[in-house]
């Protein structure tokens, strides 16, 4: 059992050897700018291999793709910039001085490299029209983060942030951006069918600020709800999508708001005297103060 854990890179540890941070820390760059170069060389060109016809930029393949997931360019674009900046900050932990700040980063690292690998194949398969496949890569990432939030619940905000909270609310709402595209999602049933799903992006952000007090994934959801309210807004201003976007955005706002202001208020907040939260101590559903 012990060389089986040893051998996991997904384990938890309490302290990482020289040679498995070098391995960390260079698997965690190529692959962040794996990323990156993907993100850049897409949006502003579409790939020139395959089916010319199918192929299109990141936001080309989402405007010729009109759905009712469909996303504003605009918003998702600062929310990526925005993430991929945090990112760089995540990778700054693991060449730390602070051992319990690269013993926090480095025991998610895995889950971080595999997300990167993964939304890189999305990428790949999306400007090209293969959603099916796409869909697939986001399905197999939803598990990875998933499985990342809650083996290790408690990681510092700065960690929390780029590396879980805010790939895992993107890849849940790509999964109906992608899903929607996949299916043909045009018609008036399609539509009616959607106006049911949009309501899962509450719920779901709801379930981890009533069960983890984690606003972060609060505010992650509002502003990807806000990208596709203000484009359905747009393509389609008859119909119930952005009306009920709009709402769904405003309650998690809210929600959000409500947890976050709080703390700088006097309220006690979960971190250690080094600014580490102690993953020893999971987060309590509805009882902890952490976010």
């Amino acid at each position: 059992m012990e060389r089986a854990h040893a051998m996991n890179p997904f384990a938890k540890r309490e302290s990482h050897g020289s040679r498995s941070l070098i391995v960390y820390k260079t698997l965690t760059i190529l692959s962040w700018l794996l990323v990156l170069v993907l993100s850049v060389t897409y949006s502003f060109g579409s790939p020139s291999d395959g089916k010319r016809s199918h192929n299109h930029t990141i936001w080309g393949q989402n405007k010729h793709n009109r759905t009712p997931f469909s996303l504003n360019p605009f918003i998702a674009d600062v929310y990526w910039i925005t993430l991929l900046v945090l990112q760089v900050g995540y990778v700054g932990h693991l060449f730390s001085n602070n051992s319990e700040w690269v013993t926090a980063a480095a025991n998610v690292g895995s889950h971080f490299i595999v997300n990167n690998v993964l939304q890189s194949a999305f990428l790949l398969l999306w400007v090209r029209g293969h959603f099916w496949i796409a869909e697939l890569m986001l399905v197999l990432n939803f598990f990875n983060l998933t499985s990342v939030y809650f083996r290790h619940p408690a990681t510092p905000n700065l960690v929390h942030i780029p590396v879980v909270s805010g790939p895992l609310a993107w890849n849940f709402v790509a999964l109906f951006w992608c899903g929607a595209a996949m299916v043909g999602a045009h018609s008036l049933p399609a539509r009616i069918v959607a106006n049911v799903f949009i309501w899962s992006f509450l719920l779901y952000g709801m379930f981890f600020m009533l069960a983890f007090k984690d606003y972060t994934m609060g505010l992650n959801m509002s502003i990807l709800t806000a990208s596709l309210a203000v484009h359905q807004f747009f393509i389609k201003i008859v119909a119930f999508q952005w009306i009920f976007a709009f709402v769904i955005m405003g309650v998690l706002f809210a929600f959000t708001l409500a947890l976050a202001i709080p703390p700088y208020f006097g309220k006690e907040l979960t971190f250690n005297g080094n600014g580490v939260v102690d993953e020893d101590r999971e987060r309590q559903p509805l009882l902890s103060d952490e976010a």
